[in-house]
């Protein structure tokens, strides 16, 4: 059955970074912000068996599960390369997601993070990609694809092996267009090309295009004086052709309000628009910046309990605003019950894992010096 992106509801409800309370996540305000966006008339969510340690897809079942009808809704999920060791790995992650989120089958099931090396390498070795036809001979899997990280030479060499994919999930943002990791524009353009419905994560970038630094969200407003700078990042996705469903980690009741009043009544980005993006852009590229999404991979193995993506979007703002003190404030309070940047002994599992090649090591050393000194 193929895609028809055009039906798909334009904004995803992505459950990576949920609202927690007393260290779990907080079920009621889900539920309420749940509402409010299925009420929108939207009703895509998208979870991983990582996220929040597999509590994102507990939290499936709470949510929506159990209050909803199943028809009422859509979940995509993800099977992970690192979690799976033997060929009886693929059934027992796969049954333990049904158990966690209750579902009988899933809408969307995707091989999570089909990257260059290791990743891939599992999947084809573990033989993943039949594995996930035969579910979805089962009848346990509606559509099956991809969350990709990789090079675009792999993208390519993926889909002539398996033409079976029926959709893939990319970090696109305007941001990352022309960057030579990340390669948004030429992942999009090659999906395009071979007529492949996409899915969009990161369209802000982990938070970095809805926090910009004062000079660049003026910008905007001299434009769309009522715009947020995370609208603008989200209609340059979804000015774009082909694309199924813009994925949004929505953390709070604020967020779903403003993607909301971005989709409801969606407006596609005009040549002035088009225009102010690429000013901003040129300046913002002005002063760089690290390339962490805050998708915490790195977080769970770290054997020194740093919070890698924390204490870098305080190094970016320490290198946006240099006299600020602010950082110094938020990195006293966040190491106050995890690892400094200083405590990091080099062994590299946070590299090996992270879906944007950071070097990490480097980077805490900057943040040693930054924030420790």
């Amino acid at each position: 059955m193929n895609i028809d992106v055009t039906k798909m509801p334009k904004l995803g409800f992505g459950l990576m970074r949920l609202p927690e309370k007393d260290g779990a996540i907080d079920i009621p305000r889900v539920s309420d912000m749940v509402d409010r966006y299925m009420n929108a008339g939207f009703n895509y969510f998208d979870t991983a068996y990582v996220y929040h340690g597999g509590n994102s897809e507990k939290a499936v079942k709470e949510v929506l599960v159990k209050r909803y009808p199943r028809e009422a809704f859509t979940v995509a999920t993800k099977l992970p390369a690192w979690a799976i060791k033997t060929l009886d790995d693929r059934d027992r992650v796969f049954n333990e997601q049904l158990e966690r989120t209750g579902l009988d089958f899933f809408d969307y099931y995707l091989l999570h993070s089909l990257e260059d090396g290791a990743n891939y390498d599992v999947y084809e070795k573990l033989d993943c990609f039949n594995w996930c036809l035969n579910k979805k001979a089962e009848g346990k899997i509606k559509h099956f694809g991809f969350s990709f990280h990789g090079s675009p030479e792999l993208l390519e060499k993926v889909l002539d092996k398996h033409p079976e994919v029926e959709f893939v999930q990319i970090q696109l943002n305007y941001a990352d267009w022309n960057n030579q990791v990340v390669h948004s524009g030429r992942l999009y353009e090659i999906l395009l090309e071979r007529k492949i419905p996409m899915i969009i994560m990161e369209p802000v970038k982990g938070g970095t295009l809805a926090n910009l630094s004062p000079d660049l969200e003026e910008m905007f407003r001299a434009v769309r004086p009522d715009k947020s700078a995370a609208s603008w990042a989200m209609r340059f996705c979804g000015s774009l052709d082909g694309i199924g469903t813009i994925l949004s980690g929505m953390s709070n009741e604020e967020q779903v309000e403003d993607n909301l009043a971005t989709f409801a009544d969606f407006e596609p980005l005009t040549d002035n628009d088009k225009a102010t993006i690429d000013k901003v852009l040129e300046k913002m590229l002005a002063t760089p910046l690290i390339g962490c999404t805050s998708c915490r991979y790195c977080v769970d193995g770290c054997p020194q309990n740093i919070h890698i993506p924390d204490i870098f979007g305080a190094v970016n703002t320490a290198r946006k605003f240099p006299k600020d003190n602010r950082p110094k404030f938020f990195y006293g309070s966040l190491t106050g019950y995890s690892g400094k940047a200083s405590s990091c002994i080099e062994c590299g599992q946070c590299e090996a894992v992270c879906p944007q090649h950071l070097p990490i090591i480097e980077l805490l050393k900057e943040a040693v010096e930054k924030l420790e000194n």
